[in-house]
């Protein structure tokens, strides 16, 4: 291929390929050119250019195929256009003798049909150059139209298209003829034709003026005429065509065009007038129209009325919204003027009216829904109100003032039914798509949309009601605060009105309406309406009997409100279930002897009456089956048993009912029936087992039942067909944007579609399609479809006997049955078998005997040769489901075979598509079973079908099925590879593009292959190559195809190429073409488009966005979308798509997508995501500007208030999003939320302003996000005040991640403040809406949490500030301080829960955080601030304290109701008996369930917030009543702190303090003994800090410390959280808790041991009882110690940290020498704390107890020490080996070494620990990384701490003083600094037999050290230090030694001291060390003269050298002292010189 790849077409390497590579080598050349031919320089091109046009012209006659000519084509346009264009009319002359040609031969006919397109090219590219050409080429083309075949006529039109286009307003000449070839090919027997005729059209109306003005009548019946028979894409091409023209008609402004001819101006009224023309008579003329409404024949095809409904919806589009705004009352009341009486043909039947209806509702929704903005919206639902109103008043005057008892058939009536339905339907539709912005609607009481709906619920007709009912339900849903107010109101009416029939019937509509909404609102209705609404079900049922008038209604609606009750699911239905469970069993006869009673004595209407009763019942408990399945115990499944039978035994009787009774009840029984049915299918087969022939017998009755005479395949079968299979069939089977419409021409002209008052039941139901109006079948149609699925259930379980004769007994009555009612009973019994194969497939069953395959065979076979193609479908679904069940090689071989051989003799389309896909069908479900040879034949046989040009639908099959094939076969599939991508190149490159079926099933084929070569696409060896380039090609040219959906697949197969060999696929070719079809009005394309831009942007967002910004710059068309993208980028364009797409995956892709570009670009792209975000949040509110408030102003007093925050301003600049719905800025506003947390995890300056500042100057490219502080802030604003509630959560939210990640950030301009004070006006603003009454209560508890961290930040210090939002938790305190009866009745009482506990919570939050500012500025670490800011600090700190603490009395009582409520409902379910009946302080007990998820999210900070109110009580009681003071809220009698409401004792404070204790122990022991895998850090961390603030207190700690077993069982649950949970911050507060127990335990044994002393007063104390653990035998029980727990606990964070302490990981139970470690900080705290707590063990344990624990503690101590003790620079010591250094202090005195019981084995154990750590380092061995000075230190302090006799004995001291040798002599001066310093606290120990050991052995290496002075002067401040450390032991050894030595240490040391002097011209020139040294050493030396004057006197007066250096040494200090005097005259203290004079007079 790469041969291809040249300016000119390589002829050498052309002529040695074969057929099929030769058209793919053109092709290719053809597409390489394209490009080259634009990037080519013109001088290059010209001179090639003969050559090429030659080459280009030759290929004509070579037969090129569709992609190739069009391509060829378009390269002839370019080359023209870019060079010479003086040969170009002989390519038009060439062009044109080619189709004048006579040759009519099939071959010839490529040739043709390229010249035809060559020249639309030529026309389209060069225009008005080729002018005077022009007439003779259209004239020669249309003159070939005559005799042209319908892919000549399609070229031909679309050709005519492309030089309209080119040549435009110079085509006049032949506007005409041009018009009149395209009228008739608009109703061309071809749909590709008329499509193409319809392009052309809308081309021609560009200039020809006549077609929108003279001809306007004409073009609309010409175009009606066209929908007739026409398919899905003719009605939206010429739906389009119609549209246009009507609104160019309407919008025509040619000031020039009345000189040329005059046209007529068209009024808004005359064009809808057109319109509804079509819509109500079809394309017939009214003439004829009239004559068949006089025969009462006609009815408008529904194909006519749907195109005219598109078209209404193009027409209307095309002008837009703000025209639809001016005229939006004259288009409705147009729109529904089609459904009023006035036009009986579209309501004469029922079927009719009901499709009717459809169309007009299709309207509304897509102009009002589609084009119009929210406010607009509003606008157009207040038109629909006033509407609704008028026809209402119609109905009232038509009614008279007659009692409503009176029913009144009016003409009136009837006619407005119809209209109200739809003025209903669209009202509902709208308001639950507005949300909660719809609010200013219902608010509105001169719209009076509630009183509106509420008024037609009385309507005489039943669509209304349902209607009326629908819409309500709507209303419930989009505002959840309207849906207790409208069940009140609708509940209310109907007790009142209990006597009319309509009230009734529309009264409980509009009830089961409602609970069917309360699922959608998770807020709930109140629990007590349950019980009303049955109560009132029961009644009705009971009084129902009482008036005939009315019994129907009563019945029906006593049974649907039950029903409707049903879904408000198990936690409401629990508290009725035993009264609906008895009126069940009522309903039907005890038994069947009671039912032949009956028989005898009804009548007509008592049994329509009774039908209608049981069908009720039934529906009721279906409802109760698929809601409440947690309630289906075993025991409920007996109790709903007994009446089956009777029910089932009704069934059977029906028959003979209906014989007796005839007509009235025959649908009644239909619908008993249905209602069976419905249930059967739901409940377990197991429970009708005993019934289930009698229920077959039925079934196979209904299913070929006489009396269904049009076959509804498009209902029954699509779901037992496979989803891919339905590609195959009619394109309405797919999803599009039309389904709504569409689905009426799939059922057929006799079908009536779905709608409501089918079956009022479904009023409640949960719609599959989200928002749309339920649409349930006639009961006639409904029933077939669940006798469908029950009898698959049913002949499943049924015995293998009873089987066969009802399969025989289904094939006998195909043969009875003739014609069209053979093929509906086909249809029926076929479906019946398929459902039976399925589920049996699916549950794993067994067909049976040989003789039950035979009928099922014969019925298969007999299905797979249908007509009906949707038939053949599900049939080769079942064939393939039979080989499936039957499980038998030789059987599937044999079916195989059968389908084989028929596929060889048939040549009927029928058979040859039937058995082709059952052939795939068979791989598809089989896929093992198939040997090589089997796939060869099936392969060779697919090959032949798939090239069968005869007949496109079995290429279509065939094909379909070979995919199937290679999808299953996989890499079997390898050998047939590249034949099978070759055929498939072939014939995509040559199947005419009007078969665009072939083409889609072409696409399937490339798209398995690509996925079963996969990943060995990358290859790079010729033969993958060569399969890669045939891919590619493949894609190509089904992208150039203009069949949307093979666009669809050619973008799905690019994107499995993309993610198997992404360097191969051309991105930004890929990427123009998703940007293209983004928009496109074919769902299928746009859903392609998405998936596939979803997977590149989550590897490549960056170049998909640069490729798409790209892609619209260099656009040369301009496009809206190209703006767009230019404008926004692809993200910007997404956005806007969501905006507008209805379908709910397309959206959830879109997210997608957006969501994958956010986290790879949003970083580095900061202020352009911003920008969007905000131009999407700009219309959030009324306020088009919103500034933020000069913090200066709000200290001009309280006027300047939040409210000032809300300024408003015009703001003219273009927005390129008009009016986004409330979702589309509820996702921005989530974006913006996510841009924050992707900071987060980037660069550290986006939080720092000073650094992005900076950092900013550098790089003016460089974007932080703290720079865009005020439009988060913005954006936060707009959102929380917004009129929708979700976005006001969204926006509730995005201020939440402000404040917490923004709080901390200073205000570099004014030091001590911080960046978000200057927000706080906006923060107010935000928040205070959400506090007002009507706010919902998650709104408000969302708030409430933003208060509470705005409040904890710290950002606002000033108490006058902080106090705007206090105040605003202070309402909401206030609020449930009333109690009750204030909070919302609105909804659920869970509701009111979720606010309490949020409020709650939000003052934990605050407590917690003043408490600790309180604690934080009670430390003394003032000394880092200046006063004055320590005050302020203090001051806000004590304020914001003083601010809790004036509600603190009850929020604390709160706060132990909540924590008190919560601990009842984690109670396990054993204990529910227990639970109090009326629930708890906050929740009621019905609706414990709803309550648990509300105190879960907030119970842990009230816990801790409670702990530490009982800390700082002290748990004393201050406040004498507070032992029995009541909540003002009523709550349980077990409630804490107060006395039962029986007047019994008062409890004692310290009960009331035990009660408090254990409440918070216990919740905690119970949260953290079973950690939930959701449970936050927070709530834990939380947990553990309250149990901290508890045992900060001595009383907590002396009740744990005296039980011990609840010491223990903390300690066990602390180690589980420690062993679950890695992180540091949860481990390090569980090791606080663990030391606070230590201390109990501590406190608790001094306590004993302190009152056991006084007990015995003189008593001997060796009689003292032992106390603490190990008592007085030292043992410790693992389980019952709390020493042993602790150790466990300690340990295993140690070996954690260090696992090297382990002995049985490191193989041995010595200390092995490892190399020491430096830990992290974490790791490093973590040790520590667990070595604090090792070293307090001892003081727990008795003496005994002591020693058993002493080796362990010691062991880990010292390994911690070991492991550790890492070199540092600076000599300092890592933190662990400091604690460790600290603990081994710690337990060395400990009062255990001293205890006469203990000592000796401490004294043992303590030698043995110090022997191990000074074996720790030796010389020898590899430890020569272990910090000696650690070592020393851990010697030193044995040596200090402990008893004399643990170190002085002689091997240990030796070894002791022999490692401080050492370290004298190494070179490291730390180390020897270090050194003295150890050593000289040794020296100074009082004890002399530790200490003189010492100073003998070390004293003289240390003098010597000193006087080498002489010889080595230090040479820096280490060395100098070395010798003053030397100088101040010889310093303290002067005090320490005895007398007569004392003489001869203070000569050494004035000797030393004397040689450090310099001599006095030394001095100038010395070095400061050296200055330093001499200056030590004359202090030194003044110091010890006077003391020691004696020796001092006796060593001068021996050495006169050192006399004279002295002298001389004080004389040049003297001397500088008089040089700095003068300088220093000006200082106040002039007598610092006089104290050397005075201490150098001891001579």
């Amino acid at each position: 291929m790469e041969l291809a790849h040249n300016l000119l077409l390589n002829e050498e390497a052309y002529k040695q390929l074969g057929e099929v590579q030769k058209a793919e080598f053109i092709f290719d050349w053809l597409r390489y050119l394209e490009k080259l031919l634009l990037t080519t320089n013109r001088s290059d091109v010209r001179e090639k250019q003969k050559i090429l046009v030659e080459q280009l012209l030759s290929l004509l006659n070579c037969s090129p195929g569709p992609p190739t000519r069009k391509l060829l084509a378009k390269n002839l346009g370019i080359l023209y256009s870019i060079g010479d264009t003086f040969s170009v009319y002989e390519t038009i002359d060439k062009c044109n003798d080619l189709i004048r040609s006579k040759d009519d031969s099939p071959s010839y006919l490529p040739t043709k049909l390229a010249a035809v397109v060559c020249l639309g090219s030529l026309y389209k590219k060069l225009g008005r150059i080729l002018g005077n050409t022009f007439t003779d080429t259209v004239g020669n083309i249309l003159k070939a139209m005559k005799s042209a075949e319908s892919q000549g006529r399609y070229e031909i039109m679309l050709s005519l298209q492309n030089i309209l286009h080119g040549v435009g307003p110079a085509a006049a000449p032949c506007h005409r003829d041009v018009y009149k070839a395209a009228r008739s090919c608009l109703t061309d027997r071809s749909m590709a034709v008329r499509c193409a005729a319809a392009k052309c059209l809308l081309e021609l109306q560009n200039e020809a003026i006549f077609m929108w003005s003279t001809d306007l009548d004409s073009v609309a019946t010409l175009c009606f005429k066209s929908f007739e028979g026409s398919n899905y894409d003719v009605r939206i091409s010429v739906s389009k065509l119609l549209g246009i023209i009507l609104a160019k008609a309407l919008m025509s402004k040619h000031p020039g065009a009345a000189s040329r001819q005059c046209i007529r101006r068209v009024s808004l009224e005359e064009i809808l007038e057109l319109l509804g023309t079509g819509f109500l008579r079809g394309s017939s003329g009214f003439l004829r129209a009239s004559g068949d409404i006089l025969k009462g024949t006609s009815s408008v095809s529904r194909d006519v009325r749907v195109g005219v409904t598109q078209a209404y919806v193009v027409f209307v589009s095309t002008l837009g919204g703000a025209w639809l705004e001016k005229n939006f009352a004259a288009f409705l009341s147009h729109i529904l003027s089609l459904m009023s009486q006035s036009h009986p043909k579209t309501t004469q039947t029922q079927i009719d009216a009901v499709c009717g209806r459809r169309c007009v509702s299709f309207i509304l929704r897509a102009i009002i829904g589609g084009l119009l903005g929210e406010k607009a919206q509003i606008a157009a639902a207040k038109d629909i109100c006033q509407t609704i109103w008028k026809l209402k008043k119609v109905v009232d005057v038509a009614i008279g003032d007659s009692n409503l008892e009176t029913r009144a058939a009016s003409a009136d009536v009837a006619a407005s039914q119809h209209m109200l339905v739809c003025a209903l339907q669209e009202l509902g539709n709208l308001i639950h798509s507005l949300g909660t912005t719809a609010a200013p609607l219902l608010q509105d009481t001169s719209a009076g949309a509630l009183d509106s709906v509420m008024s037609v619920i009385l309507h005489p007709n039943i669509s209304v009601r349902l209607a009326a009912a629908w819409c309500l339900r709507c209303i419930a849903i989009a505002l959840p605060s309207y849906l207790t107010l409208l069940l009140d109101r609708c509940l209310e009416r109907l007790i009142v009105h209990k006597s009319s029939p309509e009230a009734v019937s529309g009264f409980s509509f509009a009830v089961a309406a409602l609970l069917g909404a309360v699922k959608h609102c998770p807020l709930g209705i109140p629990h007590g309406k349950g019980k009303i609404i049955m109560t009132l079900a029961e009644d009705l049922l009971c009084s129902a009997a009482q008036n005939s008038h009315l019994s129907v209604q009563r019945t029906q609606a006593g049974w649907l409100l039950i029903a409707a009750l049903m879904t408000l699911g198990p936690a409401v239905v629990s508290h009725h279930l035993s009264r609906v469970l008895l009126l069940w069993r009522c309903v039907f006869p005890v038994s069947p002897k009671d039912l032949e009673t009956e028989k005898s004595r009804g009548d007509s209407f008592t049994w329509q009456v009774t039908l209608e009763g049981r069908a009720g019942a039934l529906c009721a408990i279906k409802s109760f089956v698929s809601h409440c399945s947690d309630l289906l115990t075993e025991e409920v499944i007996q109790r709903l048993l007994p009446p089956l039978p009777c029910a089932v035994e009704l069934l059977t009787q029906l028959s003979s009912i209906l014989k007796a009774y005839g007509n009235p009840l025959k649908m009644p029984s239909v619908v008993y029936r249905q209602r069976l049915y419905e249930l059967l299918i739901l409940l377990p087969p197991e429970t009708y087992e005993g019934n289930l022939c009698a229920i077959l017998r039925e079934l196979a009755a209904d299913i070929t039942a006489p009396d269904i005479q049009v076959a509804a395949s498009s209902f029954l079968l699509p779901s037992l067909c496979h989803q891919d299979d339905l590609m195959l069939l009619s394109p309405l089977l797919q999803e599009t944007d039309h389904r709504f419409i569409e689905e009426q021409l799939l059922l057929g002209n006799g079908i009536a579609c779905g709608s409501l008052e089918y079956d009022p039941y479904s009023v409640y139901e949960q719609n599959i399609e989200g928002d749309s109006v339920p649409k349930p079948l006639p009961p006639t149609l409904s029933l077939i479809g669940s006798a469908v699925k029950l009898f698959g259930i049913a002949c499943a379980h049924v015995g293998e006997a009873q089987r066969f004769p009802v399969l025989e007994q289904l094939l006998q009555s195909i043969k009875h049955t003739k014609g069209a009612r053979q093929q509906v009973v086909q249809l029926h019994v076929v479906s019946s078998v398929s459902s039976f194969l399925k589920y049996v497939a699916g549950s794993k069953g067994n067909l049976g005997p040989e003789e039950v395959r035979r009928p099922v065979l014969t019925l298969v076979m007999g299905a797979l040769e249908s007509s009906n193609p949707l038939l053949r479908c599900a049939a080769a679904e079942a064939w393939a489901r039979l080989a499936q069940v039957v499980d038998d090689g030789a059987f599937t071989a044999a079916l195989a075979q059968v389908s084989f051989d028929k596929l060889k003799s048939a040549r009927d389309v029928v058979t040859r598509t039937g058995h082709s896909l059952a052939l795939g069908s068979l791989h598809r479900y089989l896929r093992g079973i198939m040997s090589s040879q089997h796939l060869n034949s099936c392969v060779g046989i697919l090959y032949t079908l798939s090239q069968d040009s005869t007949s496109p639908d079995v290429q279509t099959w065939a094909l379909h099925s070979l995919s199937l094939v290679i999808d299953s076969a996989g890499p079997l599939y390898y050998m047939h590879v590249e034949h099978t991508l070759s055929l498939i190149i072939m014939l995509l490159l040559n199947v005419p593009p009007t078969h665009g079926e072939v083409h889609q099933s072409l696409g399937r084929c490339l798209n398995v292959l690509i996925t079963t070569l996969g990943p060995e696409l990358q290859g790079n060896s010729t033969s993958v190559s060569t399969l890669r380039i045939s891919c590619l090609l493949g894609c190509a040219v089904m992208q150039d195809n203009p069949d949307c959906l093979v666009q669809a697949q050619a973008i799905s197969c690019l994107q499995q190429l993309h993610m198997f060999a992404p360097r191969h696929v051309n991105l930004s070719g890929l990427v123009g073409c998703l940007c293209v079809n983004l928009f496109s009005p074919y769902l299928l394309l746009r859903r392609a488009v998405l998936a596939c831009l979803r997977q590149l942007v989550q590897r490549e967002a960056a170049e998909v966005s640069e490729h798409a910004v790209k892609l619209a710059k260099d656009s040369r068309e301009e496009l809206a979308l190209d703006a767009n993208l230019r404008e926004m980028g692809l993200e910007g364009a997404l956005l806007i798509l969501l905006d507008k797409e209805t379908d709910q995956r397309l959206c959830h892709d879109i997210k997608e997508t957006l969501n994958h570009m956010l986290t790879s670009m949003a970083v580095d792209k900061l202020s352009f995501w911003l920008k969007l975000c905000k131009d999407v949040l700009a219309t959030s509110t009324d306020f088009a500007a919103v500034t933020c408030v000069d913090t200066v102003q709000e200290e001009e007093g309280e006027k300047g208030d939040d409210a000032s925050v809300l300024t408003t301003g015009n703001n003219d600049r273009f927005h390129p999003f008009t009016n986004p719905r409330w979702a589309t800025r509820v996702f921005a506003a989530e974006c913006v939320c996510r841009i924050i947390n992707q900071c987060e995890n980037t660069n550290s300056a986006h939080f720092d302003i000073v650094l992005a500042q900076e950092m900013k100057k550098k790089d003016s490219r460089n974007d932080f996000l703290v720079l865009h502080l005020a439009d988060l802030i913005r954006m936060a604003f707009m959102a929380a005040t917004d009129h929708s509630d979700q976005l006001r959560l969204s926006g509730l939210e995005t201020l939440l991640v402000v404040i917490k990640r923004f709080a901390t950030i200073p205000e570099p301009e004014f030091p001590g403040h911080l960046i978000l004070e200057q927000y706080q006006a906006n923060v107010g603003a935000a928040l205070r809406p959400a506090f007002t009454s009507e706010t919902p209560p998650d709104v408000t508890a969302k708030a409430c949490q933003v208060c509470s961290a705005w409040i904890a930040s710290g950002v606002v210090s000033d108490l006058n500030d902080l106090r705007r939002v206090h105040q605003l938790l202070v309402s909401s305190l206030t609020k449930i301080q009333v109690g009750k009866e204030t909070l919302s009745h609105l909804y659920n009482e869970s509701a009111s829960t979720m606010e309490i506990l949020a409020v709650l919570k939000a003052w934990a939050e605050v407590y917690i955080i003043a408490i600790e500012r309180h604690k934080c500025y009670k430390q003394p670490l003032k000394t880092a601030y200046s006063e004055d800011s320590v005050r302020n600090e203090s001051d806000s700190s004590d304020g914001l304290l003083d601010l809790v603490s004036t509600d603190l009395g009850t929020l604390s009582r709160f706060w132990l109701a909540a924590l008190q409520d919560f601990a009842l409902l984690t109670l396990p379910p054993e204990f529910a008996s227990q639970l109090p009946l009326e629930g708890g302080a906050f929740y009621t007990a019905e609706t414990s369930e709803n309550a648990k998820m509300h105190y879960y999210n907030s119970w842990a900070l009230i816990l801790h917030a409670t702990a530490l109110w009982l800390t700082s009580t002290g748990f004393v009681v201050t406040d004498p009543d507070e032992g029995a003071s009541n909540l003002s809220r009523p709550v349980t009698p077990t409630s804490m702190c107060q006395g039962s409401s029986s007047g019994t004792t008062v409890k004692s404070p310290e009960d009331v303090y035990t009660d408090r204790f254990h409440l918070i122990l216990g919740i905690s022991v119970e949260f953290l003994c079973s950690l939930r895998s959701d449970a936050t850090m927070e709530s834990i961390t939380a947990c553990l800090h309250a149990l901290q603030a508890l045992l900060d207190v001595p009383w907590p700690r002396s009740k744990i410390g005296s039980d011990q077993d609840l010491g223990i069982e903390l300690l066990n649950v602390l180690h589980r959280v420690i062993l679950t949970r890695e992180s540091p911050s949860i481990q390090l507060a569980s090791l606080e808790v663990v030391k606070q127990i230590i201390c109990a335990a501590q406190e608790h044994v001094k306590e004993k041991r302190r009152s056991a002393e006084v007990d015995d007063g003189a008593a001997e104390k060796e009689t003292l009882p032992e106390f603490g653990e190990g008592k007085d035998t030292g043992g410790l029980v693992p389980g019952k110690s709390l020493v042993f727990a602790t150790l466990e606990l300690c340990v295993c964070i140690l070996v954690r940290q260090l696992p090297e302490l382990n002995p049985k990981l490191t193989g041995s139970p010595e200390m092995k020498a490892t190399k020491p470690q430096m830990l992290s900080e974490d790791g490093s705290r973590l040790v520590s704390s667990a070595l604090v707590i090792l070293s307090e063990l001892p003081a727990v344990c008795s003496p005994e107890g002591s020693i058993s624990v002493l080796p362990t503690i010691l062991y880990l101590t010292i390994g911690v020490l070991r492991e550790t003790a890492v070199r540092l620079p600076g000599g300092q010591l890592s933190s662990t080996v400091g604690a460790s250094l600290q603990a081994l202090k710690g337990i060395l005195s400990s009062p255990m070494a001293r205890a006469e019981k203990s000592h000796s084995a401490w004294t043992d154990l303590l030698r043995s620990a110090l022997a191990t750590i000074l074996n720790c380092w030796d010389p020898d061995e590899t430890h020569q990384d272990l910090d000696e000075i650690s070592l020393l230190t851990a010697i030193t302090v044995f040596i200090l701490s402990t008893s004399p006799e643990v170190t002085t004995i002689s091997s240990l001291q030796n070894c002791c003083i022999e490692k401080f040798k050492v370290a004298l002599t190494i070179k490291d001066p730390m180390v020897q600094i270090k050194t003295y310093q150890l050593l000289l606290s040794i020296f100074q120990y009082p004890n002399p037999a530790i200490s003189y050991p010492y100073i003998y052995s070390l004293v003289p290496s240390i003098v010597e050290k000193l006087q080498e002075i002489d010889k080595r002067t230090p040479e820096d401040t280490t060395e100098l230090q070395i010798f003053q450390e030397g100088i101040k032991i010889l310093e303290a050894l002067v005090t320490v030694v005895e007398e007569q030595y004392c003489a001869q240490l203070v000569a050494i040391l004035l000797t030393i001291l004397i040689s450090f002097l310099l001599e006095e011209n030394a001095l100038g020139s010395a070095t400061s060390v050296k200055r330093n040294l001499h200056e030590f050493a004359l202090q030194h030396l003044m110091q010890i003269g006077p003391q020691y004057s004696s020796v001092f006197k006796s060593v001068m007066a021996s050495s006169p050298a050192l006399k004279i250096r002295l002298e001389a040494a004080i004389k040049g200090s003297q001397e500088s002292v008089r040089v700095k005097m003068p300088s220093s005259k000006h200082t106040k203290n002039p007598g610092s010189n006089s104290t050397i004079q005075l201490k150098t007079n001891f001579f």
